[in-house]
């Protein structure tokens, strides 16, 4: 039991007792602690004993002698974040050298370069810096030309980073870096009629295309039909040429030639509209057609006679 009761004792002691008595220590000035990424400044009296910017434990009665047991309770001590911050400034009012309203976008980096000027030498750093940055845009970009503001925005950050530096050091803030994000138009009817020149503008460049690719195929079109003509041409004046020939060559046998007119004649018939009468081989219905139609010794008044089966 007094083993369990001495754990026990101990214990509590470790978990309660040795916070307080550190806290009472550092309460006493005899120590701080520094985090990563800040500083202290120590203020009495209205004089700056010190200013802690490295991290680690650091005796404050090395660094500032016998006012570090009374600083923490009659003096003040400021912690201030030494961390770069980033900030973002939507549409900063400027003109362009043809009037255009135009809108600029800015983003910038910032962190306290001097605590002690960033305490006492400015109420609002912070926010005298975005005026001066905001000053800065207007100042430096406007009246540029259009053309150069919609891209050239390297070097309008330059231009806005050199301006501002000098004067926001003796604030206690630094800027880091600077870029012009965006660049547009505050005039919303400026905006329309942007847009629609450029649609009407793609329109045209669509026709035009349009316009050529028929143009094109008019070309090759016309082309191949002026091949094709003649073509045919030349086939259209070989042919008496090839006809003639074979004529020729039929024409030295008589027999043949005879048969194919006959032939030729008999198809052009067969192949005409007109109606065709057979007449019986040793028939004489020709002599009884003229014979009734020279009247036959009857007045003209012949009688046909019809043909004998």
């Amino acid at each position: 039991m007094g083993f369990f009761y001495s754990a026990l004792i101990s214990f509590f002691g470790c978990m309660i007792g040795v916070p307080i008595f550190f806290a009472l220590v550092r309460a006493f000035g005899f120590y701080t602690i520094v985090n990563e990424g800040t500083a202290k400044v120590y203020v009495l009296f209205g004089n700056v004993l010190d200013v802690i910017t490295d991290p680690g434990i650091h005796w404050l009665w090395f660094r500032i002698g016998p006012a570090a047991p009374i600083v923490n309770w009659v003096g003040t001590c400021y912690t201030l974040d030494m961390r770069m911050d980033q900030v973002y400034r939507r549409s900063e009012p400027v003109n362009s050298e043809e009037g255009a309203p135009m809108g600029i976008g800015i983003w910038y980096e910032m962190f306290i370069s001097d605590p002690t000027a960033y305490l006492f030498k400015n109420a609002d750093p912070q926010g005298s810096l975005a005026a001066n940055v905001s000053n800065a845009t207007v100042r430096g970009l406007s009246n540029m030309k259009l053309a150069d503001m919609l891209g050239s925005r390297h070097q309008m950050s330059q231009v806005v980073r050199e301006e501002v530096s000098p004067k926001s050091h003796e604030w206690g803030y630094k800027l880091g870096s600077v870029y012009i994000r965006k660049v547009h138009f505050r005039d919303a009817n400026m905006t329309r009629q942007i847009e629609e020149k450029v649609v009407n503008r793609l329109r045209q460049v669509t026709a035009a295309i349009k316009q050529d690719g028929e143009n094109q195929v008019n070309i090759i079109t016309s082309t191949a039909q002026r091949q094709a003509a003649i073509a045919f041409a030349e086939a259209a004046a070989l042919r008496p040429k090839i006809v003639g020939q074979a004529l020729k060559d039929i024409s030295s046998d008589p027999d043949i030639l005879e048969a194919m007119f006959e032939v030729l004649e008999t198809q052009k018939t067969l192949d005409g509209q007109a109606d065709i009468t057979l007449v019986p081989e040793k028939s004489d219905i020709l002599n009884n057609l003229l014979a009734y139609r020279d009247g036959g010794g009857n007045g003209g008044h012949g009688k046909m006679t019809p043909p004998k089966s």
